[in-house]
């Protein structure tokens, strides 16, 4: 989820420019929420400074809350042709969603915005049009590479720019903010073009139907698929939204020229077992992705049976692992081969190994490192390559921290408020607003509303109304837990004396915190408890 903010000036007068604006996905600890949104608290109070959003590539983590948080930052958004048609097709899908203004750029372009003199520099990623983004101000250029790696052979587009790296490193680098996705691993990626040729066999042995998972957003993979389907006589169905619309847009921006045409749900149906290729979402468990509803076999129009083959050709990102698996083993339990990363060469990252850094830093020379893109694991193992390479200044940056880059010696010098905001239908709102705290204990624990009715003489003529909705139905003795609750509120009612039920608030907590403490006793855990008092 990145969102990087790079001032210019003083404090009184600073300028800006946002470099991303992605998004999270939320897992089963957050019910009901779509996405996690990053928290543009300071941004906004920023927002008069707020001169560009330049997006490095249209990968969610990166431009995917542009929709959602552009109407509260109003900023100039500067994107490369594939960022920007897949921003607009994104929109239509999205009703309500506001047309934000688009400067288009392209690799080598440069162009100014406020204090700020800024270069696209083409780099490779596992999507079209990723860049690095040079920024220049009086005091120095500082180099943002996005999501790189080094690919000599990529599936689509030309190889990371590395004479032109190699010149800006001889015109100097005050600071190199750089992926650190991997940079636990030694050696370099594998080339796109390595998985290309794996997945190429893998489909011509095959004996059934071929179904292979992705990101949508990886256009050489899919081109790659397509390619190695067409040599082994296959025709290639698209299944799932998002790798539709990312299909659409690629053709029309001619990344799919000279492929076969991909053929409907509806004529499927007619192609033999070994001839059909499935291209599909669903590769990090999705549950309303297409890939589980071929797992269960539950899609109307298309289905897998035994000795098809299912191709994972993606990695897990962490979180999903779970869901994952469910997945797998249902596809396992009904007789289908499942192939992953661990079984044959069936994906590769698109973000650089320690060697891939090394020379990033061989390039560019930088004075001072700043570890970014990565869990805290990767970053401190960025940091140590870091100073092991020789870097003068190594910063261990973290959210929320505002580093001073130049002038004089690199420093943490000031925090800003950080978090998150989440997505949910329609409405966007931080922790409290969105109740996503009450959320979480209703799902651990359920819920219990009380309705006391007392009498003109604030008797309990009629006992306690009771629902319960996600509690066991009885107790370890067998007693119904809802009698059980009951007979705590009207005990919670009589213990009060009878002049002082007038007070409405002190009969509610009195009930609430009976029936929560009766309900640990006989289950040992708390729902939340929601009490209603009315007075004849």
């Amino acid at each position: 989820m990145n969102l990087a903010l790079y001032g210019y000036g003083p404090a009184d007068n600073r300028e800006w420019i946002a470099i991303d604006c992605g998004v999270s996905f939320a897992g089963p600890e957050m019910p009901g929420v779509d996405l996690i949104l990053p928290d543009t608290t300071f941004l906004e109070s920023e927002r008069h400074s707020l001169k560009a959003l330049i997006i490095t590539h249209a990968h969610e983590d990166h431009y995917g809350a542009v929709l959602d948080l552009w109407p509260r930052l109003k900023a100039p958004v500067y994107a490369t042709p594939f960022t920007a048609a897949l921003l607009a097709a994104k929109r239509e899908g999205e009703p309500g969603a506001p047309k934000v203004p688009v400067t288009i750029f392209k690799a080598g372009d440069r162009f100014d915005v406020g204090p700020f003199s800024i270069e696209a520099i083409n780099v490779t990623h596992s999507i079209p049009e990723p860049v690095a983004l040079a920024i220049r101000t009086p005091l120095g250029t500082v180099l943002h590479t996005g999501d790189w790696k080094i690919d000599p052979t990529p599936g689509l587009g030309q190889p990371t720019d590395e004479a032109r790296l190699r010149e800006i490193g001889d015109e100097g680098v005050l600071a190199l903010v750089c992926d650190s996705t991997n940079a636990m691993r030694e050696g370099e990626s594998p080339s796109e073009k390595q998985v290309s040729a794996s997945l190429s066999e893998i489909i011509q042995a095959a004996k059934g139907r071929v179904a292979v998972t992705t990101f949508s957003s990886n256009v050489g993979r899919i081109r790659s698929i397509a390619q190695a389907a067409e040599i082994a006589g296959r025709q290639v169905l698209l299944m799932g939204r998002s790798m539709k619309r990312v299909a659409d847009v690629a053709s029309e921006l001619g990344y799919l020229e000279s492929l076969a045409p991909f053929v409907s749900e509806q004529d499927f149906g007619y192609i033999p077992r070994e001839k059909a290729v499935i291209v599909l979402t669903g590769s990090q468990g999705e549950p309303r992705a297409a890939l589980s509803k071929l797992s269960k076999d539950e899609h109307p129009a298309v289905a897998l049976s035994r000795d098809d083959t299912v191709i994972f050709s993606s990695r897990s990102i962490p979180g999903n692992e779970k869901a994952i698996n469910d997945i797998k083993n249902a596809l396992i339990e009904r007789g289908i081969i499942v192939i992953e990363d661990h079984d044959k060469l069936v994906h590769v990252s698109g973000h650089p190994r320690r060697s891939e850094l090394r020379r990033m830093y061989e390039w560019t020379r930088p004075k001072i490192a700043v570890p970014a893109h990565g869990e805290p694991a990767h970053l401190v193992a960025h940091a140590q390559l870091a100073k092991d390479l020789g870097v003068p200044d190594v910063v261990s940056l973290r959210n929320g921290k505002m580093v001073r880059l130049a002038p004089g010696p690199a420093a943490i010098i000031d925090e800003v408020p950080v978090g998150r905001f989440y997505k949910d239908g329609f409405l966007i709102g931080g922790t409290k607003e969105m109740g996503i705290d009450e959320r979480r204990r209703l799902a651990f624990a359920g819920h219990v509303s009380v309705l006391v009715e007392l009498s003109a003489k604030l008797e309990l003529d009629v006992d306690p109304e009771i629902v319960a909705m996600g509690i066991p139905e009885k107790d370890e003795n067998g007693d119904e837990m809802v009698e059980i609750l009951l007979d705590a509120a009207a005990g919670a009612v009589e213990s009060i004396p009878r002049g002082r039920r007038k007070d409405v608030e002190l009969v509610r907590e009195a009930v609430r915190r009976a029936v929560r403490s009766e309900a640990h006793d006989a289950w040992g855990k708390k729902p939340s408890v929601t009490v209603f008092v009315v007075k004849g």
